[in-house]
């Protein structure tokens, strides 16, 4: 064999090019999202491309789409949207390899295209204050770019006969060194981002453990004896926090320090602007309320209900020490828009957070400070409505308005701008497919109407009559309250039906599902 056909196998062919190129993109591709998680550690962790690119496919996915996912992956949803956008980013490096190898300099300025897309949605983002929010993504983008550019610089052109010039050879070794060392720096860089950004909420996570609430001016009475029926399966009276069901937008969670944080409250009838501190808040003297909360997405039977011990300052308060009167008593202002310091907006009507319910501005659950995904410094509550229009978490700016001038964010989004609570009851054991045996069986379950309270629950089996569920004892028409049936349960297969609601089965949206829930069960 000649000089020049030992030379020539050196080579690699086209396809074999193109295949190094498309993995060349993948270093490329994960070295730009790296370093930009480094630089997001010295901006703020929200400016990172996949959070604000991630909270921008949020802000712009239809209302059923996002129903879909809360129903289907729970907590999960925001980590599933997220490995979807590292997933689509790889599939870009892989093109922008193979494109690079063809047109190296094309190739490496599409990585700044998509750098400049994770640069626009960090700057256009509601919580953006700075054009330096779009840093990490510009600086990220050069990063992977510059590797793209010469990872593939290190491959000769594909051979095509003739004698191949020094220096030339396909030195593969040299190559797969290259592609490792820049996959393991830009592991490295992610790694050392994401520690960053952890420690950057050091000053929040201090102000929590040093949050000391002072005991409440106004008590929860004790729950009282009976409240909770005794049937295995059935969801504690109290949720626990760690149990606590939550939804939230954000992608990272916002912790905020207590010491910095100041809630503004202005708007239209506000004869005086007030601001208020953490501090002024505990100060005020404390609310301390059992409150049942679920989210508009549940559907009918699902986990998204929870009841916990809340404290906090009665938000009635504060709209009346500004001059602000409901519109029942000549008000200008119909709507109440809570804005969140992550920039969700939430709309409630003035008249329901001036009724005397227990709405409150609440800083503390079961007993110890907020827990940072569940809102701390403070979030709102409003006994009886969705948690979408009155759920504000991390709230700092308090704006009085009309549902005619503004729309809050759920509602740009085809959701009601009004959303009282549904009743509700749900079926926890037994649970659907059991197979429970022959004789006695407990039916029991949980069920809710607040403001109105549950005064009986009635259970049917298959087709049969209408039977009366025991009730447990009432806490307060604002929580739930337990139930349970003794059914002398027949071989077989067999529905169980709880009722007193609408019958008829409505979805989430726009203002909560509604309809009677049912678990299918087969006796042995």
């Amino acid at each position: 064999m000649s000089d020049e056909e030992n030379e020539a196998r050196k080579k690699p062919g086209t396809t074999a090019r193109l295949s190094l190129g498309a993995l060349s993109g993948l270093p490329a591709g994960g070295t730009a999202p790296a370093a930009a998680e480094l630089v997001a550690a010295a901006v703020r962790p929200q400016a990172g491309p996949v959070v604000a690119v991630g909270g921008a496919a949020i802000d712009r996915t239809p209302a059923a789409v996002k129903d879909w996912a809360i129903r289907d992956f729970g907590t999960d949803d925001e980590l599933v949207l997220q490995l979807g956008i590292l997933a689509v980013l790889a599939l870009f490096a892989l093109t922008l390899g193979v494109l690079a190898v063809r047109h190296r300099r094309t190739g490496a300025a599409g990585v700044l295209v998509v750098g400049a897309v994770g640069a626009e949605a960090a700057t256009s983002r509601p919580d953006s204050t700075s054009l330096t929010d779009a840093l990490p993504s510009v600086l990220g983008s050069l990063a992977g770019a510059a590797l793209l550019y010469c990872l593939v610089g290190r491959l000769p052109a594909a051979h095509r006969g003739g004698r191949a010039g020094a220096g030339e050879g396909w030195d593969r070794c040299r190559f797969v060194l290259a592609a490792t060392a820049a996959a393991a720096a830009s592991a490295g860089e992610g790694a050392l981002g994401r520690a960053l950004n952890g420690a950057g909420g050091q000053e929040a996570v201090a102000s929590r453990k040093n949050t000391d609430l002072p005991p409440p001016a106004s008590r929860a009475p004790a729950v009282p004896r009976g409240a909770q029926v005794g049937v295995a399966g059935v969801s504690p009276f109290i949720t626990p926090n760690a149990d606590f069901y939550r939804v939230d937008t954000a992608l990272v969670v916002p912790r905020v320090d207590a010491t910095a944080w100041r809630l503004r409250i202005q708007g239209d009838g506000v004869t005086r602007e007030k601001t208020l501190t953490f501090d002024d808040s505990l100060r005020r003297g404390l609310t301390e309320r059992d409150i049942t909360r679920t989210c508009v997405s549940n559907e009918v039977g699902g986990p998204y209900v929870g009841n916990a011990r809340w404290t906090g300052v009665r938000l009635a308060d504060l709209p009346e020490e500004c001059g602000v009167r409901p519109p029942s008593r000549g008000g200008p202002a119909d709507q109440l828009v809570a804005r969140s310091v992550d920039g969700m907006t939430m709309g409630s009507p003035v008249e329901d957070v001036m009724d005397g319910r227990d709405a409150m501005l609440a800083v503390g659950m079961n007993g110890e400070p907020l827990p940072f995904d569940h809102g701390f410094p403070v979030r709102m509550l409003v006994p009886g409505l969705y948690g979408y229009v009155s759920a504000c978490k991390r709230i700092e700016d308090i704006e009085l308005t009309t549902f005619d001038a503004y729309d809050a964010y759920w509602v740009e989004r085809d959701w009601a701008r009004e959303a009282a609570i549904r009743t509700q009851s749900r079926i926890d054991t037994p649970k659907p497919f059991a197979r429970p045996k022959t004789g006695a069986v407990m039916v029991a379950g949980v069920a809710r109407a607040q403001h109105r309270g549950v005064d009986k629950v009635e259970v049917r089996v298959d087709d049969g009559p209408r039977q009366e569920a025991t009730l447990a004892a009432e806490d307060t028409r604002g929580t739930w309250r337990q139930w349970s049936y003794a059914w002398q349960a027949t071989r077989g297969g067999h529905t169980l039906t709880g009722e007193l609601q609408t019958e008829k089965r409505t979805r989430t949206v726009p203002d909560g599902a509604g309809g009677w829930h049912s678990v299918v069960v087969t006796v042995e």
